[in-house]
């Protein structure tokens, strides 16, 4: 498994795939640059409900690990090419039983200005949920699933092909 708990000396992108719980205060002081006057740090925490699923008491995360760290430095790289300005970029998620409250992703940014911060953290989460092979399980009242529909992967959007 691809881990890295402890915020890069040598690069402003932060990729990471564990089973540890997230550190969500340390992506939120590490993103801050002096030249960037705007963070955004997006936290996903495990709820105690779904669409038709009351009760949820337990979260699971599963990931084809080898493709994730491609796939979420593709997701920062692509982030970048939009927002050129971006000062620093975490991506990190969490695989393995998670309890309710516990963080299972963490997507930041930061730049100079909050348009920027806002419109590039929205982008790496909505787009880490769609291209990034990481699978949930819930547990819930009424018994357990992988998840109502099949979930297909697809590719990082590239500028090219999405409008900004």
């Amino acid at each position: 498994m691809w881990r890295m708990l402890n915020p890069p000396n040598d690069t402003d992108d932060w990729l990471a795939l564990t089973n540890e719980p997230l550190p969500v205060g340390p992506a939120v002081d590490w993103v801050v640059r002096p030249d960037c006057g705007a963070s955004v740090v997006f936290s996903g925490t495990a709820r105690d409900h779904a669409p038709g699923r009351n009760g949820v008491d337990r979260l699971e995360y599963e990931a084809y690990e080898e493709q994730v760290l491609v796939r979420l430095a593709a997701i920062a790289v692509e982030m970048r090419t939009r927002w050129p300005e971006l000062g620093r970029v975490a991506l990190l998620h969490r695989i393995g039983p998670l309890e309710i409250g516990e963080s299972a992703v963490v997507v930041a940014a930061s730049s100079p200005h909050r348009p920027e911060a806002f419109e590039a953290a929205r982008f790496g989460i909505d787009t880490l949920k769609g291209t990034v092979p990481i699978w949930k399980r819930e547990r819930w009242d009424a018994g357990e699933s992988w998840g109502l529909e099949a979930q297909h992967i697809a590719d990082v959007p590239s500028l090219s092909e999405t409008p900004r």
